[in-house]
This record gives C-alpha cells, sequence and structure tokens, in this order.
C-alpha cells in the first residue's frame, strides 16, 4: 500500500488582524488594498498568521505570500467582488493547456510554506460569472435567471444562460490565439467569458488548507498546480449542482499530496486528478504522484473521484480509501482520449461506499472527447504514438454501491497496442440496472463481486 510523506507548513509566532490595517467587515467597503498591504507586512517580517474576524469582508483578488497563514475565525466571511479594473486578464494555465483567464480572487504563484485555516467561508460571488444549463434547472429557477440577465445560447442540449452580453457575444468571437502577441487586447471585449478558478496555486510548496468553507466558484473551486507537500483537510467545498466546471479540487502535475476529511458538493467532478492536456503538456515534465485521499464525503458532483481527461504528462501512485459518494453522476471515473498521451499507473481504491449514483459506478474510458475521430475504429497509422494514453495496474477493492445505471464499463481503444490493461477489482458488491461491460482491454480480472446478487468471475 502506498505510504507518503507529506510535510506540512509552520508559521512563526506573529499575528496580525486585517482590522490592524483599516479593514472594514460591513459587506460594502472594499478591503482588496488593506487585506494585501497586511499580507505583504507580514511576510516582509518572516511571516506569521493573518487573522480575519468576524464580519463580511468584501474584497477584490489577494496574493498569499511565502509564510503566511489567512487565518478566517469563527463567523468571518471573505467575499469576492467582481470588476475588470481588480481582476485583470492574465496569461496562465486551466483546463491542462496555457489559457487566458482573468486573476483568481485567491492566488499564490511560487510561494512556500503557506495556509488558509479557520472555520469562515471564503466565497468567490459565481454566480456572477458562471453559465448554467437549463436542463440542470428548475423551471422556476430558469425563470429566475432570466430576469437577472435575457442572455441564452443554444446547445444541442437547450438552452445556456449566460449572466453577461460579453460571455454572449465572446462565444462566438471571443476564443483568441494564445500566441497572438495582441491576445490580452483582442480577448479584453469578451471579458466576462475568461472566468477564473476560485483558488490558484501554482508552484507552491508546503501548502495547507485546513477547516474553512470555499464555495461558489467562478470555474473550478481549488486548482493546485505544480505544487508539492499540498494538504487539505477538514475542509468543505460546495457549488450549486448546476454550476459549469465548478469542480470542487484539481490537483494538476503535483507530487506528495493528503486530501483526507473534506466534503464536497460541486456542479462538476468533486476530487479530480490532473496533469496536463495533449502535446503541449507533454513538453514539461511533471506527473501526478504520490497522493493520499482518504475519509471524504461526496453529495453532489459529476464524478466522486476522478482521474483525466487532462493526463498528459502522467498520474500515478495514487490511493483512496473509505469514502462515500451519494448521488453523484459517476462514482470512480477515469477517463481519457487519443491525443492525449500519458500513463495512469499504479491506482488503489479502497472502501468506497456509493449510495444513487446515476450512471456508472466505476468508468475507465478512452472516449471522453467525442467527434474527432470514431473511437471505435482502429487509429490511422499516422497518428503520433505519444497520442496514444495508458491506464495500468489498477485495483479498486472494497466497493458497497447501493444503486448504479451500470455496475462498471471499461472501454479502451481499438488498436494494436492496449491502452487499458491490469485491472483487477474484488470484494466488492453492486446493486445496479446493467452489471458488466468490457471493451478493448486486457487482463480485467473480478475476485469477489457480486452484482445484483449474482456473482461475477
Amino acid at each position: 500500500m502506498l505510504e507518503i510523506s507529506v510535510e506540512l507548513p509552520e508559521f512563526p509566532k506573529v499575528q496580525y488582524s486585517i482590522v490592524d490595517f483599516g479593514a472594514i467587515g460591513d459587506g460594502n467597503h472594499s478591503n482588496t488594498s488593506e487585506i494585501n498591504t497586511a499580507i505583504r507586512k507580514l511576510a516582509e517580517i518572516g511571516g506569521g498568521t493573518l487573522n480575519v474576524p468576524r464580519g463580511i469582508w468584501l474584497t477584490g483578488p489577494i496574493e498569499l505570500k511565502t509564510n503566511v497563514n489567512l487565518h478566517l475565525e469563527d463567523g468571518s466571511f471573505l467575499l469576492f467582488s467582481k470588476n475588470k479594473e481588480e481582476y485583470p486578464l492574465i496569461f496562465t494555465n486551466y483546463e491542462g493547456i496555457p489559457s487566458i483567464r482573468t486573476a483568481s480572487p485567491i492566488y499564490a504563484n511560487h510561494a512556500d510554506n503557506i495556509a488558509i485555516t479557520g472555520t469562515g467561508v471564503i466565497d468567490g460571488s459565481g454566480q456572477l460569472w458562471r453559465p448554467v444549463k437549463e436542463f440542470k434547472t428548475t423551471k422556476r429557477q430558469w425563470n429566475e435567471l432570466l430576469t437577472k440577465s435575457p442572455y441564452v445560447l443554444d446547445s444541442n442540449e437547450g438552452g445556456i444562460w449566460v449572466p453577461t452580453e460579453s460571455i454572449y457575444e465572446g462565444h462566438e468571437k471571443g476564443f483568441v490565439d494564445f500566441d497572438d502577441p495582441d491576445a490580452l487586447e483582442k480577448a479584453e471585449p469578451y471579458y466576462d467569458l475568461y472566468r477564473p478558478v476560485l483558488l490558484s496555486l501554482q508552484y507552491c510548496n508546503k501548502v495547507l488548507i485546513d477547516g474553512v468553507t470555499i464555495q461558489n466558484s467562478p470555474a473550478w473551486n481549488i486548482h493546485p498546480l505544480f505544487c508539492e507537500n499540498f494538504t487539505m483537510q477538514y475542509t468543505t467545498i460546495r457549488n450549486p449542482n448546476y454550476a459549469q466546471n465548478g469542480d470542487g479540487i484539481d490537483v494538476d502535475s503535483c507530487r506528495n499530496v493528503h486530501i483526507h476529511h473534506c466534503e464536497f458538493e460541486t456542479g462538476d467532478d468533486a476530487i479530480c486528478i490532473k496533469s496536463g492536456k495533449n502535446a503541449v503538456a507533454r513538453k514539461l515534465v511533471g506527473p501526478t504522484e504520490n497522493v493520499h485521499i482518504h475519509d471524504c464525503y461526496v453529495g453532489w458532483g459529476h464524478g466522486g473521484f476522478v482521474i483525466g481527461s487532462e493526463m498528459s504528462r502522467g498520474v500515478r501512485n495514487i490511493l483512496v480509501e473509505n469514502c462515500t459518494f451519494v448521488g453523484t453522476d459517476v462514482g470512480i471515473r477515469l477517463k481519457s482520449a487519443i491525443g492525449r498521451g500519458g500513463i495512469v499507473e499504479n491506482i488503489d481504491i479502497r472502501n468506497i461506499n456509493m449510495v444513487d449514483v446515476k450512471g456508472e459506478a466505476i468508468i475507465l474510458t478512452m472516449d471522453y472527447v467525442h467527434n474527432i475521430m470514431n473511437f471505435h475504429e482502429t487509429i490511422e497509422e499516422s497518428t503520433d504514438p505519444e497520442d496514444i494514453p495508458m491506464f495500468s495496474d489498477i485495483l479498486i477493492d472494497g466497493i458497497i454501491c447501493h444503486g448504479a445505471a451500470i455496475a462498471l464499463k471499461v472501454s479502451g481503444l481499438n488498436m494494436d497496442k492496449t491502452t487499458i490493461k491490469n485491472v483487477t477489482i474484488k470484494n466488492s458488491s453492486f446493486v445496479a440496472e446493467k452489471d458488466v461491460e468490457v471493451s478493448n482491454a486486457e487482463n480485467v480480472m473480478f475476485e469477489n463481486v457480486i452484482i445484483n446478487s449474482k456473482t461475477w468471475e
């Protein structure tokens, strides 16, 4: 069984309060300058803890600095505003590739020994940024959205409500070439299209998120990228179930990660492991590796535990255990596609309870990106071998699933070289409408598995 060592940050005993720097917690005064000034001052003297007391603290983006612990006391509510002046468009990384986004509400870059702790709430005001798909809402909810904005996009799934005209216009015109020297200027008219992740941590070491509630994100809630020694514990992550791209946490090209005793209710994947997307990601070495996730609860979400589909730098040495998923669209999901490349290997998932899963309890699939080609046809000889993803050495042990459409689905690519192999399901029971679908996979084994009272050998 995987054993990892994750270093926790430690802080000097110095303590400041944001009130000492003139912050006002009335929900009306903007405290962007006061909070960032306090963080800088604390960092300059070697670090310590910055306390956020009870109150509603309206603010723009906050930059975490080395050796600073942002501590939200009981009853504190950190509420993020939305305006162009404080959230400029920047070059960053999103969904595994270089992207244009606005600055994140909370961010850190190349910071060491940082933390967000306490029992307060961080709210990203995501309703001001996010689209909403009509089929995910009730009729009453949809009609209420239309009173706030008249802009609705068409899709093959029905209407998509967007909160501003710039998103509506940008849907057709706003996706600019990242390499264009005038990219930021060309993107500016469609500003709202480039919604940020709520908490962006890039190239940081010894990070702790402990006890807080993080909610209502513009896009993903938490995105650690190329971080090391990352711990999240006793934390609540929540979004409305219709929150578009409202992932809980996306651990991206990180090593030595510990996530435990956390609760998730999200509008997309709850706990997700990533490592970059396609050939551009593979130019930079950085697998996600040495991850231990345990004792977490997912109340709703697209997937309970997910790897991919952005996994091009590789994912390895992952242990997930003692978790419960209730009402998710999928329970355990490993997803990829041709073009991604990369290897997912040495994945150990144990002792997971699932209740009322809408789709597959467990699914391993290579056809996540549709309409690129027919995934069930042999890949053309001209395909770069580096573009072919692989799943290997996956153990799933001790699953109890009460209610799913399909117990297990495994679907690899139809080609000479097996893309999914050495998968073992053991000591598990499933109540599901359908049992098992396996195609284009090698060495998928069952040991002591019962599906709807039938022993599966």
